[in-house]
Formats: C-alpha cells, sequence, structure tokens
C-alpha cells in the first residue's frame, strides 16, 4: 500500500521542490517506486519531478479540477511505494473565491487525500518564531495533519540547536536540518526554474541533493510519518475532448509549457500526437488535422522563431485548411509581432492580428475561467475552460473577434479575452480542465 505525504511550506522560494527532488531520488536509490505529483497549476516542476523518479509526473488543482478528475489522476500513484504531492506558494494559499473543489490552496489536496504535510522551514533571520510559524500552520485548519518539518538553510549548529529546541517545546516533529548548500540550488528565470530539459546537469543536481539530504534528514522517520494511502477508485477520469484525431504539437525550448495531464487525456481518448520544432525550423506534420502550439519562451527566442521561414510558411499553409491554435506564448507566435526585453521588434506569423511586447514587462498571473463565444480545437461555443495564466508580456494590440469571456478567479472580467480569425484561435491561459 503507498504511503502519502505533501510537501510544503510557509512561502515560495524555500526549497519546496529541492527537498521533494531529493526525497524521491534519496528513496529510488533505495529502491522504492517514487510517484510524484504537483499541487497547483505550476507546469514547470513536473518535468523535475520526472527526472528524480523515472516515472511520469502531473498536476492536480483543487480550483480547476473536481474530485473526480484529481481521484483519476492520483490513481497512477498506486503501484508505487511513495507518493510526494509537491505544493505550490504557501500551504493555505490559494484564491479568495473557491472553484469546482477548493481555492487551488495545497492544503485542499492534503485535506482531499489524507496525507500528512512535510513543511520546509527556512529560520534566516529568525530562531523560536520559526517553531510559531510551524505550530500556526499546524493549528489553521482541523483537516490538515503536520507530520513534521525539515529546516532549511540553518545558519550553524547554535542557530539549529535553538529552532530544533522550539519546535520539540511545540510537540513538532524535526526530521532534519539543511545547512546552506549552494550546490543543490535550482537556477531560476523570469516564470520560476529553468526546464528541466535545459540543464544537462539535471541528473548530478538531484543526485547531489539526495545525497546532501541523506545526510541531514532521517529519511526513515520521513517515511513513517506518511500515511497509509488507499485509493478509492475514480469515478469518471478526465472528461477531455482532444482537439483532433491527429494533432500536431509544437514541442521544443520555446514551445514546452502544457500540462502534462492534457496530453495524456488526448492519447487516451485514441488522439495521435506528432510533435514538430519551430525553432528547427520544422513545420507541422502535413497528415495532422490540428496544429497546437503550447506557451513556452518565445521571447528568448523571438529572432530564430522570425527567421525560420519554413515553420512559418508551413505554419500559414496548415491554417489555410486546418485549424491552428495558440496557447499565451504559443498565441503570441500566432500574433504579428512580438517584441523582446531590449525593444527589438520581431515579425511573428501574422496568423492573428495579436502583438505583444516584453520591452515593457508587466505580470499577468492568475486563474482565468473562460466561456466561448466562439469554438477552438475540441470545444464548442459556450464551453467553459478552466486555465491559469502566467506572462509578462504587454499587449499592444489584440484587433482580432474576441475568443472568450474570461474571468479571473474573484469573477472579474479581463481583457485578455483570446483571438479568432479564420482557422487560428489562441489564449493567453493554459487549459486545464472544461467544467464537466
Amino acid at each position: 500500500m503507498p504511503a502519502g505525504l505533501v510537501i510544503s511550506a510557509p512561502a515560495s522560494g524555500v526549497g519546496k521542490t529541492t527537498l521533494t527532488l531529493a526525497l524521491a531520488r534519496a528513496w529510488r536509490n533505495r529502491g522504492l517506486n517514487v510517484q510524484c505529483f504537483k499541487s497547483g497549476p505550476d507546469y514547470i516542476d513536473p518535468a523535475f519531478h520526472a527526472a528524480a523518479t523515472g516515472r511520469a509526473s502531473v498536476n492536480v488543482d483543487s480550483w480547476a479540477m473536481d474530485r473526480g478528475t484529481i481521484a483519476h489522476l492520483v490513481g497512477r500513484g498506486t503501484d508505487a511505494d511513495v507518493v510526494l504531492a509537491e505544493g505550490s506558494m504557501g500551504l493555505f494559499d490559494g484564491v479568495a473565491a473557491r472553484g469546482v473543489s477548493g481555492t487551488g490552496a495545497t492544503a485542499d489536496i492534503a485535506e482531499m487525500l489524507g496525507w500528512p504535510v512535510l513543511l520546509v522551514i527556512d529560520p534566516s533571520g529568525q530562531a523560536q518564531t520559526a517553531a510559531a510559524i510551524a505550530a500556526g500552520l499546524r493549528d489553521y485548519r482541523a483537516g490538515v495533519q503536520l507530520a513534521g518539518v525539515v529546516l532549511n538553510r540553518v545558519a550553524s549548529p547554535r542557530h539549529e540547536d535553538l529552532v530544533r529546541r522550539a519546535l520539540n517545546d511545540a510537540g513538532i516533529a524535526v526530521f532534519g536540518a539543511l545547512p546552506r548548500h549552494a550546490e543543490i540550488s535550482l537556477p531560476k528565470r523570469h516564470l520560476g526554474l529553468v526546464q528541466a530539459e535545459e540543464q544537462a546537469e539535471i541528473g548530478k543536481l538531484i543526485d547531489e541533493a539526495a545525497r546532501f539530504v541523506a545526510e541531514h534528514v532521517d529519511l526513515d522517520a520521513v517515511l513513517r510519518s506518511a500515511a497509509s494511502w488507499s485509493p478509492q477508485p475514480a469515478v469518471n477520469g478526465m472528461n477531455v475532448t482532444p482537439p483532433g484525431q491527429r494533432i500536431a504539437l509544437a514541442r521544443d525550448a520555446a514551445f514546452s509549457f502544457i500540462y502534462p495531464h492534457m496530453l495524456e487525456a488526448w492519447r487516451a481518448a485514441g488522439a495521435e500526437i506528432s510533435t514538430f520544432s519551430p525553432l528547427a525550423d520544422e513545420a507541422p506534420d502535413a497528415n495532422a488535422d490540428v496544429c497546437w502550439l503550447p506557451g513556452g519562451y518565445p521571447e528568448l527566442h523571438a529572432g530564430t522563431i522570425a527567421a525560420n521561414a519554413r515553420f512559418r510558411s508551413g505554419l500559414r499553409a496548415f491554417a489555410d485548411t486546418r485549424p491552428v491554435h495558440g496557447e499565451c506564448g504559443g498565441y503570441m507566435v500566432l500574433g504579428t509581432a512580438l517584441t523582446d526585453a531590449d525593444g527589438i521588434r520581431h515579425e511573428m506569423t501574422g496568423l492573428l492580428g495579436l502583438e505583444t511586447s516584453f520591452a515593457k514587462r508587466r505580470m499577468h498571473l492568475g486563474y482565468r475561467l473562460a466561456a466561448l463565444a466562439a469554438p477552438m480545437p475540441g470545444h464548442q461555443v459556450g464551453a467553459r475552460l478552466r486555465g491559469h495564466e502566467f506572462h509578462y508580456s504587454t499587449i499592444v494590440a489584440q484587433p482580432d473577434t474576441p475568443l472568450a469571456v474570461v474571468h479571473d478567479a474573484t469573477g472579474a472580467v479581463i481583457a485578455e479575452t483570446g483571438s479568432r480569425r479564420g482557422q487560428a484561435t489562441g489564449t493567453f491561459f493554459h487549459l486545464i480542465a472544461e467544467d464537466r
């Protein structure tokens, strides 16, 4: 029977991902099968999980998904020895208004699955106050159980002793304390961690993190704190309609942000997916009946995309007769032009009139609920789609027919409506699920 555990923290940037990867690899090195999940809409971390465990990881999200979908997704952990769900932001951080089954908080998943929470606490600049924070998190919500704490970035043995004593007095188990160790820091960029597939040394970094954590954390005690988990059968699956039978999917360093569970759902529904690389100047498969451009980092490769004539002409020819859809970065590439952070304007494919700029960056972040005013691949007019938007571009022009009426998680209407022109559609949000 698998043992389930949630890795969380009081805030972002404390070390959740590093600890999750280290624990997963350390237990895998001991011969255990480890399955990871990501709570929340982060589309970068699952690839790191897969690198650490050798098993695909997917997102589970209480704002966008119902309990049946979450049960279906976590069911992949039934043959594992250990199941780890890495949280996002702080343990109780979500949106103000409840979504399908919660607010998107990690605590929702912990309570829903009955898994205790292993807290990562960074006591930098404090000592006993760390125990007050941990105790507050333990007592904040009755349905969430705290397994214990791992301390991260401890300054000295004296510092560790002060924090440990306070946590012990509060009745909170301390499974280990990690000194500062630059060799296990994961590189970052403006949308989060640099993608796993872009890091040639990611395996060595995870191995070093596993070695370091095994040296300072009681792995057996952490494993004993996990809950024996007997998953309930899912009443239904993802209920996802693929955008087509044969899907040409852009896939490279500029087009990589698509949720793994969406690809799996498309394949499970019988769709065939062929990938192509715009950065390698490849055109979509001529035998496909729909083309999908995910988000990613087109702003870092705008000059290459603008210069790749075979990709641009091939995509235009494809769109003459078949649907093409872009999400976030893919939407920007379907547009007329993209201005990069240096103020250089690059011509894009021109299938849509959208023009965006990174010269004056503005962060757009949050859940999105879209009611389609026009059809897009896989979804008809009136469909209600749930997704997540995260980018730093500014809209210079968005002249085409709006694709949807889009609300944020509070119900406020937002300007990023998406667009439709001919066979081309695009959205700034990344699709997570469709309301049933």
